[in-house]
C-alpha cells in the first residue's frame, strides 16, 4: 500500500532534479521499489549533469565494476576545466566587490552602484553575469552553498529581470538543499511575491506557482513557522485554485499541515469542502480520513483510515517526521467530534475509535477532559463518560439561527420604518 500511495513520479516534472535526489535516497531507504531501479533512475537523473564523480560511482554500482568509461572519464576532465576558467574570471570580480568602499556603495541604490562600478573599476555587463553563470554550474555540481552567494551577489548587481528571477529560482533550492530553512523561507516569500507581479500569461503564472507549492514542501515541515506559512499561503484563493487545477494531490500535505497546527484548527471548514470538492480528482487515507470525520461523521470508517494514515505518512518524504504528531491531533479531532454530538460514551467504543488499547484509551480520554476543560464526568462503574453540557439537536439549532435571523429582520424593519418617518417629517415641514 505504501507504494500505491507514494506521490514521487506526480511531484518530479514539478522540481528541479536536485531537489529529486532526496526523495529518490527515502525510496531507498524505505525499500518500496527496487533499488537498482532507484541507483540508475539516479544515473539517469543527473547524467547530463556536473557532478561527474558521482554519476562515475553510480555507474560502477549499477553495471557491479571498478572500470570507468571513457566518456565519463572526459566529461570529468571538462568540468573541472570549466571550473578552473570560471573560477578565475570570478575570483577577479569578488576581490572588486569585497573591497570594504564597494561593500558600503552596494548597499544603496542599485543604479549608483553599477555606475560607480563601471566608472571606478571599470566594471562591464560581463563581470556580473559571469557570478550568473559560476552560480548555475556550482549549483550543477552540487555545491549549493557556493551557488547562493554567487546568485545572491548577481541579483545585488543585475537589472536584468529575467535572469534575476532565475536567479531567485537558484537560490531558493540552494537554500532547501543546505538545509537553510530560514533563508529558503525568506526566498519562497520573494519568489511568491515576484510571481504574483511577473507580467506574464495566465498560463504561465499557474505553472510557476505550481513550482512554487511543490519546492515550498521542503520547508513545511523543516521550520518552524513553515505550517503556518504554508497554510497562509496555499489558502489563498490564487495558489487553492492552482492546487485544484494542477496538483490536487498536495491536498495531502495541506491536510497535514491544518490537522497538526494547534493555530490554524479554524481552517478545517474551509479544508472539508476543498477535499469534499477535489474526492472525485484525488484521494488517499489522509484525505479520506478527513471526509469521513468531518463529512459523514463516520467514526468506524475515520478509524480505518487513520490506520491506513500512519503508513502513507511513514513512508512520505515530507510527513515522516509528523507521523506522532499527526496521529495525536487526529485523535483529539475524532475525539472532540464524538464528545459534540453523543451525551453517554462508551469508553471501549471509544478507545477503539481512537485505535488505542484499553488503558491507554482510558488516560487520553482523562486528558482531553483535562486539557480541554470538556463539562464531563467519568462513570467507573459503567466505564462510560456522560456529557453535562445539553446536546442541541440539529433542528433546534435551525430554530434558534431563524430565531435570530427574524430578530435582525425585524430591527432592520424597524430601522427602515423610522427612517421613511423621519424623512417624510422633514418634506411636510419643508
Amino acid at each position: 500500500m505504501a507504494a500505491q500511495h507514494d506521490l514521487t513520479l506526480r511531484m518530479i516534472p514539478f522540481l528541479d532534479r536536485h531537489l529529486v535526489f532526496p526523495l529518490l535516497e527515502f525510496l531507498e531507504l524505505k525499500e518500496l521499489y527496487d533499488a537498482n531501479d532507484l541507483l540508475k533512475a539516479k544515473f539517469d537523473l543527473f547524467r547530463n549533469s556536473n557532478m561527474a564523480d558521482f554519476i562515475i560511482d553510480l555507474n560502477k554500482k549499477i553495471n557491479n565494476t571498478t572500470d570507468t568509461p571513457k566518456e565519463l572519464t572526459e566529461k570529468r576532465q571538462q568540468v573541472l576545466a570549466k571550473m578552473e576558467s570560471l573560477q578565475a574570471e570570478v575570483q577577479k570580480v569578488m576581490q572588486v566587490l569585497e573591497k570594504p568602499e564597494v561593500i558600503a556603495t552596494l548597499r544603496q541604490d542599485k543604479a549608483q552602484s553599477l555606475q560607480t562600478l563601471k566608472e571606478e573599476y571599470n566594471f562591464t555587463e560581463e563581470n556580473i553575469n559571469i557570478l550568473y553563470e559560476f552560480g548555475q554550474f556550482e549549483f550543477d555540481c552540487g555545491n549549493y552553498g557556493g551557488a547562493a552567494d554567487m546568485l545572491y551577489h548577481f541579483r545585488v548587481l543585475s537589472t536584468n529581470e529575467e535572469r534575476c528571477f532565475s536567479a531567485l529560482w537558484g537560490k531558493f533550492a540552494a537554500e532547501i538543499l543546505t538545509g537553510n530553512w530560514d533563508g529558503a523561507l525568506e526566498e519562497m516569500q520573494k519568489l511568491r511575491e515576484a510571481i504574483d507581479h511577473k507580467n506574464v500569461s495566465a498560463l504561465q503564472q499557474l505553472q510557476q506557482r505550481t513550482w512554487l507549492i511543490h519546492w515550498s514542501l521542503y520547508i513545511v515541515f523543516n521550520h518552524p513557522r513553515g505550517r503556518d506559512s504554508i497554510i497562509d499561503m496555499f489558502f489563498a484563493p490564487q495558489y487553492i485554485n492552482t492546487i485544484q487545477t494542477s496538483c490536487p494531490w498536495i491536498l495531502r500535505y495541506l491536510a497535514v499541515a491544518v490537522v497538526t497546527s494547534k493555530r490554524r484548527k479554524n481552517q478545517m471548514k474551509e479544508l472539508v469542502k476543498i477535499i469534499e470538492q477535489e474526492s472525485y480528482e484525488y484521494q488517499d487515507p489522509v484525505t479520506q480520513f478527513v471526509e469521513a470525520l468531518f463529512v459523514r461523521f463516520d467514526f468506524d470508517g475515520a478509524q480505518k483510515k487513520l490506520k491506513e494514515c500512519e503508513d502513507v505518512l511513514r513512508n512520505d518524504f515530507f510527513l515522516n517526521t509528523t507521523q506522532e504528531d499527526f496521529m495525536e491531533s487526529a485523535r483529539q479531532f475524532i475525539s472532540e467530534t464524538y464528545c459534540r454530538i453523543h451525551q453517554k460514551i462508551n469508553i471501549k467504543d471509544m478507545t477503539q475509535t481512537l485505535n488505542l488499547n484499553q488503558e491507554e484509551g482510558e488516560k487520553w480520554i482523562v486528558n482531553l477532559i483535562r486539557d480541554t476543560r470538556v463539562d464531563a464526568k467519568i462513570d467507573f462503574e459503567e466505564n462510560t463518560v456522560i456529557m453535562n453540557s445539553p446536546i442541541t439537536s440539529v433542528y433546534q439549532q435551525v430554530i434558534e439561527r431563524t430565531k435570530g435571523l427574524s430578530f435582525r429582520s425585524h430591527v432592520l424593519a424597524t430601522a427602515i420604518k423610522k427612517r421613511e418617518a423621519q424623512v417624510a417629517s422633514k418634506e411636510a415641514v419643508a
